[in-house]
């Protein structure tokens, strides 16, 4: 007999999930104290920034940087190379995987979304949650890519190798390796 999937099972699938399942809910608020520390902890003190994002993340290399404030919803699904700078105010909804490449960087106020919702009211609203249905797309960055600051990376993106996304960009579907692209919607402008 086959056993019926778990709420973090579908929502890691891209399936219908209900976020309010009481692990994904106790993992979220994890999280949220986690960058709460994190947020408030003097960038100083490396041994405690260390500690606190091999809590929060779901991995990452060495020579990692991550300017606070930082904002995640699970953290856990959050998969960074080395020798990657991540700027202050970035928000990363990772109900699936964000992977970032080795020596990439973030710039100031990025978003990236992995999650998404119904776009029919019916099949978005539950009467029995607070919470919306959602879904979900994994949002993977290449290495030496450079994202500017202020973009929004939409769920199911791929951003190849070398690219450069210019600031201010949202970026609504996959760029290929070795470009400059900007916009919104962002689109390639030139090889580079």
């Amino acid at each position: 007999m086959m056993q019926e999937k778990t709420e973090k099972e579908k929502m890691l699938a891209g399936e219908i999930y209900d976020c309010a399942d009481k692990e994904l809910f106790a993992r979220w608020q994890r999280a949220k104290q986690l960058q709460l520390q994190y947020n408030n902890t003097l960038s100083t003190d490396q041994d405690q920034i260390s500690s606190l994002l091999d809590d929060l993340l779901g991995s990452r290399g060495e020579h990692v940087w991550i300017s606070a404030p930082f904002f995640v919803d699970y953290g856990e699904n959050i998969h960074i190379g080395s020798n990657v700078e991540i700027n202050m105010n970035c928000v990363f909804l990772d109900c699936n995987r964000i992977t970032i490449g080795d020596f990439s960087g973030i710039g100031p106020g990025v978003h990236i979304y992995t999650v998404f919702h119904p776009v029919k009211p019916s099949e978005r609203l539950s009467p029995d949650s607070t919470f919306w249905r959602s879904q979900t797309s994994p949002v993977e960055i290449g290495k030496n890519v450079w994202i500017g600051g202020g973009t929004i990376i939409l769920p199911g993106v791929t951003i190849g190798d070398n690219t450069t996304i210019g600031a201010g960009s949202v970026v609504t579907r996959s760029i290929p390796p070795n470009v400059l692209a900007f916009g919104n919607p962002c689109r390639v402008i030139r090889n580079v």
